[in-house]
């Protein structure tokens, strides 16, 4: 799995300060059963013959998709793109990509934590 540096300084002013039960960074990644990356353009170019494929210099070649499957076979896809395809930079697709994804997982996490907390 790729690094998540925004998100762990997130983590670390939050649990300086948390002084009840609250979803961490570790709980959701503990969580995560497989993490696959996909480029947009690679994904769309895979579909079945006779499909009708995207322009060479098509804006999906610049999209990072992140699908997070859960231990409970729950699935996440978080996505990515610089607003300047100069800018494009794999590696930080991949980074991005994962954080948009748990940022998806942290609130869906927390409905379940605030459940259980509630006696639901």
């Amino acid at each position: 799995m790729t690094e998540t540096p925004s998100l762990e300084a997130t983590e670390r002013a939050a649990s300086a300060v948390a002084v009840a039960p609250r979803v961490t960074l570790d709980s959701i990644k503990a969580r995560i059963k497989e993490t696959y990356f996909v480029n947009a353009y690679d994904a769309v170019c895979c579909q079945a013959e006779g499909t009708e494929m995207p322009a060479v210099d098509s804006p999906l070649k610049i999209m990072t998709l992140c699908i997070l499957v859960m231990d409970n076979g729950f699935v996440v896809i978080g996505k990515t793109a610089p607003a300047s395809p100069e800018n494009f930079n794999a590696e930080l697709g991949r980074q991005f990509s994962l954080e948009d994804a748990i940022r998806q997982l942290w609130s869906l996490c927390g409905f379940e934590l605030r459940t259980k907390l509630a006696g639901l």
